[in-house]
């Protein structure tokens, strides 16, 4: 950034000394670059780095903040990742392919992140937008919940097994709790209680939603999680939530919305070569991570 900086400036210089003669009047003084920090190995660290440090460490908080000593440990661990850093790249392993990727992919998400956010900053969903999005997420999400019980295991064949001892006349419950990986349900005979569709990762809702009271899935049912084995207990309506109770969910669906729209029209425009198959999925913006209304779960994990 400094030797971009001199170029720009001598350039300007450049330009002034051809287009007209030289004068008697002073230039106007330039803001004096701020000292670092702390120099290491003649590499300056400058006071925006370690705050930004300092935050990483402390959950955003400030230097200022934290006591004399707690400031001297960051900044001693600072130069020890700087030092670090520096024998690194004399031992070439920043040319090393892998860590290359690993640092283009790291600049690449951090100027994502940046763009989504100033993207982002003066496009607040109005009251209106967010409103037409609570139509079409209740539009979308079936009003219904489930209470069903599971038996989690970590193959198919031992999920099939299940299944046949089920057939068998064994007890489901009996079942869970000596076989599923799920200690927390397992404990209760696999219950899982009542839980509306879109609370479980896709592949077990659509094996729920099969399902008639009483009874379970005939084949074991693959998610990133394991094998289950499923048995649908019980089925009831449920009341749409209040507009008032999920505005902020809807705030963030509405501007992942509205940022998925920016990165399609650069889709469009971009020169891609070869052209991609297809469609991708625009990364979640910084400014709003969490969109889903009801994300989608595991069923309680294994203790």
């Amino acid at each position: 950034m400094k030797v971009m900086r001199f170029l720009a400036a001598g350039l300007v210089l450049a330009l002034v000394g051809c287009g007209k003669p030289a004068t008697t009047e002073t230039a106007p003084a330039t803001t004096p670059a701020k000292p670092p920090l702390i120099t290491v190995n003649g590499q300056a660290i400058s006071n925006e780095l370690f705050e930004d440090y300092v935050k990483a460490l402390t959950q955003g908080k400030s230097s200022a903040d934290l006591p004399a000593e707690d400031r001297e440990q960051i900044k001693e661990n600072l130069v020890r990742l700087t030092l670090i850093a520096q024998q690194a790249e004399k031992d070439g392993m920043a040319k090393d392919p892998e860590i290359a990727s690993r640092l283009e992919l790291a600049r690449i998400n951090l100027l994502q992140q940046a763009s989504a956010q100033k993207y982002l900053k003066d496009r607040t969903p109005t009251d209106e937008e967010l409103r037409a999005e609570y139509q079409v997420q209740l539009e979308s999400s079936p009003l219904v919940e489930y209470h069903a019980r599971h038996i989690l295991v970590s193959s198919e064949d031992v999920a099939q097994k299940i299944i046949g001892q089920l057939g068998g006349g064994m007890d489901f419950g009996t079942l869970a709790k000596r076989f599923s990986s799920d200690k927390a349900s397992a404990a209760k005979g696999g219950d899982l209680d009542w839980f509306a569709p879109n609370a479980m990762v896709k592949p077990f809702s659509d094996a729920v939603a099969l399902l008639k009271n009483g009874e379970y899935t005939k084949t074991p049912v693959q998610t990133q999680f394991g094998w289950h084995v499923i048995q649908l207990i019980g089925t009831r309506d449920r009341a749409p939530p209040a507009f008032e109770a999920v505005q902020d969910q809807l705030k963030q669906i509405v501007l992942r919305k509205k940022y998925q729209a920016y990165a399609d029209e650069l889709m469009k425009t971009a020169k891609i070569d070869p052209p991609l198959a297809a469609k991708a999925a625009v990364p979640a913006p910084a400014a709003a991570p969490a969109a889903p209304a009801a994300p989608a779960a595991t069923p309680p994990a294994s203790n």
